[in-house]
């Protein structure tokens, strides 16, 4: 007889009783079955089969820990069941969050949680666990206890990096502050710093605050979310420094079943090495990996290309992040809900109807590049990744879902339309400034730091409507907005009451983030008073007003929360990546042949003055300041 089923003896012996001394392994074992003669007999049996008293003291005291730790484990994952993972409301989030951490679990077996009526342990099972010297049970409450040992730990690849600090650690405190993050998540940092936990916590404490909007319990959850904190020092050999860090983060999880996300905060030239060597060293085999991977992804179609095959030779597409935080903002999202949740919108969104699509996002002199931007510049840096993301966010077809993949076919069904610039359609250029106006002073002279472009969809719905883009550093003010302008009414019995200037009278839609996020309808409407003149107002929802009581997350909140949701769907596919570098492969070709001049412009000025003409070449109206 291999196994002992509980469920048989419970029935046969419903009123019997066993008795046994105060401690099991205090002198010998006395088994009384009062009311069983035939479990009597078989236990009897059993202790002879094993090797008398010593060897079925410590079979049941390892069956008492193996119990324990199963029926904490259950009662434990009864707090995470399997759900399908899919886009669903903040608010939602917070309590079905721990819904998602299980994802990865579910083409797992599971076991079901043990009862009294239906619990079958085999011999083998119990005689494999060493039982500890009973003193230790003092060891239930280290970290690696189940009632502390982490669902999900988050590893920070640069941990005493500016992005690292000032972002992507006081984002984390964010949604373990609003309850975004389990209570037990596990937060590491790792770098070549020679450092200690509590040097890396003093780093982090200094830059972290509590919500605006509640404050409560804000330093016991500060400490909390701290003592949850633990370093890494790497060293220079990355190998070896992702085996420190596995086995640090697997002593900390302890036997629970942990997801992993890895947020990859390094230097460009070090991607590849550290991205091999954590999946071939730190990846956990108990739950989902989930690698973030910083903007720009590649210097070019050839180099981008290339490390999209060393990824994707180590990981699995859906493994990977490429996180600009640019699309955290809320004007991103609102995209796609203003467009396919109203009806009025949607049968207008086509060529037909619009005349012009204005994407504007510029920099004032308080904004400073990134680091790798002097190298990259703004075509590399933005461009690529932000500007034509929202184009395709804005013009493509509706998914067949809210699941990330179906957006992300979608988005790239127009990447690939979308025509190939040309010089003509392209302004490039570059502040000029000294070391007064506190700005980058060291740039490469082809290195642009303002792009203007006209971009053109070849499909369907979009032939013939331009897409104008307008972006750069150093400008008079900070201004995000895409302003889609509708074209004229045909036959327009008002025009004599218009006057002169009718663009004026161009109905208008303008979703705005910065200064103020707002959302803006321009429509024509009468003056009141005698006779018959026509005014251009605007219907405006401002979110300061309409939502004051309530604080607005950082962007690496959104995009953080977004991976443990396991929505992808602002995060570039490679296929995404491939199309939007094939966009701009011509343009980068001819300035690195110097055959496009770069414009100097003055820094808080408006920018090169070919812009205007570019808009005036594509009969568009530039925008009111």
């Amino acid at each position: 007889m291999s196994a002992v089923s509980f469920s048989s003896t419970v029935q046969s012996c419903s009123q019997s009783s066993i008795s046994r001394p105060k401690h099991i392994c205090s002198g010998g074992v006395r088994i009384t079955v009062r009311g069983c003669p035939a479990a009597a007999s078989y236990l009897r049996h059993r202790v002879r089969l094993n090797g008398g008293d010593t060897n079925i003291c410590r079979r049941f005291r390892g069956l008492k820990l193996w119990m324990l730790e199963r029926l904490n484990f259950h009662l434990h994952s009864k707090k995470f069941p399997p759900a399908k993972e899919s886009r669903r409301s903040r608010s939602q989030n917070r309590s079905q969050l721990t819904n998602n951490l299980e994802t990865g679990f579910s083409n797992e077996k599971r076991t079901t949680p043990a009862s009294s009526s239906n619990l079958d342990i085999s011999d083998d099972a119990v005689t494999y666990i060493e039982s500890p010297p009973l003193l230790h049970t003092s060891s239930l409450s280290t970290p690696t206890d189940v009632s502390r040992a982490p669902s999900l730990s988050i590893a920070v690849i640069g941990a005493t990096g500016e992005l690292a600090r000032g972002k992507i650690f006081p984002a984390l405190f964010a949604l373990y502050y609003s309850g975004f993050l389990p209570e037990n998540v596990a937060i590491f940092g790792y770098s070549r710093k020679n450092m200690t936990d509590k040097d890396l916590q003093s780093i982090i404490a200094s830059t972290l605050t509590c919500r605006v909007d509640h404050q409560e319990n804000c330093g016991g959850k500060m400490d909390a979310f701290l003592s949850r904190t633990y370093y890494i020092n790497g060293g220079y050999d990355n190998k070896y420094g992702m085996s420190k860090l596995n086995a640090r983060m697997t002593q900390i999880e302890g036997r629970n079943k942990a997801n992993r996300i890895f947020y990859l905060s390094v230097p460009q030239e070090a991607l590849l090495d550290v991205a091999s060597c954590l999946a071939s060293c730190a990846q956990t085999q108990k739950g989902w990996n989930r690698v973030i991977i910083e903007k720009p992804f590649g210097f070019d179609a050839l180099s981008s290309h290339r490390l999209t095959q060393s990824l994707l030779s180590k990981f699995q597409e859906n493994q990977l992040y490429r996180i600009d935080h640019l699309l955290g903002r809320n004007l991103i999202e609102n995209l796609t809900v203003l467009r396919f949740s109203n009806l009025v919108f949607e049968p207008l969104w086509n060529r037909a109807y619009i005349h012009n699509v204005q994407v504007i996002l510029s920099e004032d002199l308080a904004t400073q590049p990134g680091r790798y931007f002097g190298h990259y510049g703004i075509i590399r840096d933005i461009i690529h990744s932000h500007v034509l993301q929202t184009i395709a966010l804005l013009a493509m077809e509706p998914p067949v879902s809210l699941d990330g993949e179906d957006i992300r076919n979608e988005k790239v069904k127009v990447l690939r339309s979308i025509r190939k610039l040309e010089p003509k359609d392209v302004i490039l250029g570059q502040y000029k400034a000294s070391s007064e106006n506190h700005v980058d002073v060291s740039l490469n002279r082809l290195t642009p730091t303002y792009f203007a472009a006209a971009f053109y969809i070849d499909n369907a719905r979009w032939d013939g409507v331009p897409f104008l883009v307008r972006t750069g550093l150093g400008l008079i003010k900070h201004q995000m907005e895409i302003r889609i302008q509708f074209r004229h009414v045909p036959g327009n019995i008002y025009h004599e009451c218009v006057g002169h200037n009718i663009e004026r009278t161009t109905n208008e839609l303008i979703l705005r983030d910065v200064p103020d996020e707002a959302i803006l309808i321009r429509v024509n409407n009468k003056i009141p008073g005698l006779g018959l003149k026509l005014d251009s107002s605007e219907l405006n929802l401002l979110y300061k007003d309409k939502y004051k009581s309530m604080e607005v997350p950082d962007r690496y909140e959104h995009l953080l929360l977004d991976v443990i949701d396991g929505d992808n769907h602002v995060f570039m596919r490679s296929d995404e990546v491939e199309a939007a570098w094939n966009i701009l492969s011509e343009i980068l070709n001819e300035m690195d042949k110097e055959n496009i001049s770069v414009e100097l412009y003055e820094v808080g000025g408006r920018g090169p003055v070919g812009a205007y003409y570019l808009w005036a070449t594509h009969r568009v109206p530039w925008p009111e300041e």
